[in-house]
């Protein structure tokens, strides 16, 4: 959300981090508001996990040579940016706003980082349509009924076209193959 960030987020990458960006300065965190307030805003994100907000995501799951490979990547964007007198504010594309709105759910959890043709998964929850057609974690959707999966944004409005009790074809790839499976919602 500010012009000055562009080029300070990639010439101070000296870990050669894999950075995945966008540009809506409105999220599910705490820098929405300052972003609604016309401040400039990052927010860094690290991915999930299949513990991710639960009980069990606890110390042994950090990477701490990870984390502190982000720290340390933050601290010298800090210091970049600090050499400006002040960073200007640019209102972004509001990307949560066009959202398809579902009903459904096929009981995963996104690779949000994933930036590859479909959407892989991050996790499968018990007892839910993707785990009863035998999807795994790190499956890449590719199709799921009519429409094609190349993103987020287009697995969402291919699950917004289904109801509860509904059944699809679905299409992934696993380990280089193209699989197919049919799950029931």
């Amino acid at each position: 959300t500010s012009p000055s960030f562009v080029s300070a987020l990639d010439l101070v990458n000296a870990d050669s981090l894999k950075l995945v960006t966008s540009e809506s300065g409105v999220g599910p965190s705490d820098h929405t508001s300052f972003y609604l307030q016309d401040l400039p805003v990052l927010h860094f994100f690290t991915g999930q996990h299949e513990d991710y907000h639960k009980p069990s995501d606890d110390s042994e799951k950090i990477n701490y040579e990870g984390l502190l490979k982000v720290v340390r990547y933050i601290e010298r964007l800090v210091g970049k940016l600090d050499e400006e007198p002040k960073l200007a504010f640019t209102k972004t594309k509001d990307s949560s706003g066009d959202s398809p709105r579902f009903t459904v759910s096929l009981g995963v959890v996104p690779d949000y980082l994933f930036d590859g043709k479909g959407m892989r998964i991050d996790g499968v929850s018990e007892d839910k349509p993707a785990q009863a057609a035998g999807l795994q974690k790190g499956d890449v959707i590719v199709q799921l009924g009519d429409s094609s999966v190349v993103d987020m944004m287009s697995y969402m409005r291919a699950l917004s076209a289904f109801q509860k009790g509904d059944e699809a074809k679905l299409w992934y790839e696993r380990d280089g193959q193209k699989l197919e499976a049919q799950v029931k919602f």
